[in-house]
């Protein structure tokens, strides 16, 4: 299964989740979330196939979040609003996300990608 792996390498969560990759031999293709900041498509795109809200892909512990008080104005804004927001800067993306075949996974939840990346696990 061909993995990308989206991520901030000074992220202590993103490098634990990249460890945890490479220790159950899962070949991944890394992005600097940054560098090449998800699009507004790719974002709508991820979260119907995540099947999670929009609002779970922002990153609400980081200082931009914050910073743009988005816990108050995200309520009054719709998805395309959302995506549009969060692809101005990858930083307020949550992360780690893994694109895996049709799946997606958002944030490092040891259980949940075990049970999605590893072929017969039992969780």
């Amino acid at each position: 299964m061909a993995v990308t792996f989206i991520w901030y390498p000074r992220c202590s969560t993103c490098r634990k989740a990249a460890q945890w990759l490479d220790d159950h031999g899962i070949a991944h293709e890394d992005r600097h979330i940054v560098e090449e900041n998800p699009t507004a498509a790719e974002l709508a795109e991820w979260a119907a196939r995540s099947g999670k809200p929009s609002k779970s892909f922002f990153n609400t512990s980081g200082n931009l979040y914050k910073e743009l008080h988005l816990k108050d104005r995200l309520p009054e804004m719709d998805d395309a609003a959302r995506f549009d927001l969060l692809a101005t800067n990858g930083m307020l993306v949550k992360r780690p996300i893994v694109l895996a075949g049709d799946r997606v996974l958002i944030g490092f939840k040891p259980a949940e990608w075990e049970e999605t990346l590893l072929p017969g696990a039992d969780c």
